[in-house]
Parts: structure tokens; C-alpha cells; sequence
């Protein structure tokens, strides 16, 4: 599922107070394993909720103001996360920016309780 190359980036937009079971579950279920990802990146306003922190253990955790990533150009944008948070997209918008120029998402935004993720990887 995640092509060869590059360093991957798990974006994860997630709700306050939302457990780390429901990534864990969402990621699953779309079959990513996390040790994939070096990079966990997210709006920068979420950068201390307890699931992000357990996610982000033993990579590095990037974080991004919501300006910065509502400049991003996302496939899947959502009026109502820009309604809540300033941006249009957070586990996008954060998978693409963390994996730098030239990154590609290699799996789209994907929706489960209470979390987002998306998976990127760095460009050649």
C-alpha cells in the first residue's frame, strides 16, 4: 500500500479527548501499519492531546499552524473542519507539509471516531 521511497508521514486530525484505540482502529482498518511512518504531523493546536503524543512516540512529531496548512491544495477538503479549527484540511494538509517538496499523499484522508489520517511520502 505505501510505495517504496521516501520518508512516510501519518497526518492525523483528530477531536479533543479522542483515544489513541480509535487511530490505532481507524489505521487498521485501512490496513497501515504505523511503524511505516517516521513522521506524525498535525495542526499545531492539538500538539499535546495524549493520543497524538502516544502516536508520535519514537518519531518525530511535526506540527503546523491552521494558516499555514488551510494553503495547502487538498483533495478532500471539509467546510466543517475549517469551521472548527481554521483550515480546510489538518491530516492532509500536515501529511503533505511534513513530507516536504514534491510529496504525494499515498492514501487520502480516511474518517473514523472521533480522528482523520492520511499518509504521505517525500518526494525524490
Amino acid at each position: 500500500m505505501i510505495p517504496d521511497g521516501g520518508a512516510v508521514v501519518l497526518g492525523v486530525g483528530l477531536e479533543a479527548g479522542t483515544p489513541v484505540s480509535h487511530v490505532h482502529d481507524l489505521l487498521a482498518r485501512l490496513g497501515i501499519d504505523l511503524d511505516a511512518a517516521s513522521v506524525v504531523a498535525t495542526v499545531d493546536t492539538r500538539a499535546s492531546e495524549p493520543a497524538l503524543l502516544a502516536l508520535a512516540e519514537g518519531r518525530a512529531l511535526r506540527t503546523f499552524p491552521a494558516a499555514e496548512l488551510d494553503r495547502v491544495d487538498v483533495p478532500h477538503p471539509s467546510p466543517v473542519v475549517r469551521r472548527l479549527t481554521g483550515t480546510g484540511s489538518v491530516a492532509e494538509a500536515a501529511a503533505l507539509l511534513a513530507a516536504g517538496p514534491g510529496g504525494v499523499l499515498v492514501v487520502e484522508k480516511a474518517r473514523g471516531a472521533g480522528v482523520t489520517v492520511a499518509l504521505a511520502r517525500s518526494g525524490p
